[in-house]
């Protein structure tokens, strides 16, 4: 039993510090940036009935929208090339 306890302990240890080497401090996106990025979305992706964000946009899908919010990120809230 203790020997089965250690290997879970051990494997605990390990994913912690798979998990803590794959966050890097680029990893953590600031608040800022996410409201530009989402303020730019909405722009970019008006929505189809207005007050309704369920009724989807008609410039694009859910996956467009995840794409450009995500390169918005990457750009550090900068979007050269916004959708029309």
């Amino acid at each position: 039993m203790p020997l089965k306890f250690i290997g879970y302990m051990l494997a605990a240890v390990a994913m912690i510090c798979v998990s803590y080497l794959t966050t890097g401090p680029s990893a953590a996106v600031t608040a800022e940036v996410a409201r530009k990025c989402q303020a730019l979305k909405q722009q970019a992706f008006p929505p189809r009935e207005i007050g309704n964000p369920a009724a989807g946009s008609d410039k694009g899908s859910g996956a467009d929208q995840a794409a450009f919010f995500r390169k918005c990120v990457a750009n550090g809230g900068a979007v050269d090339d916004r959708k029309k």
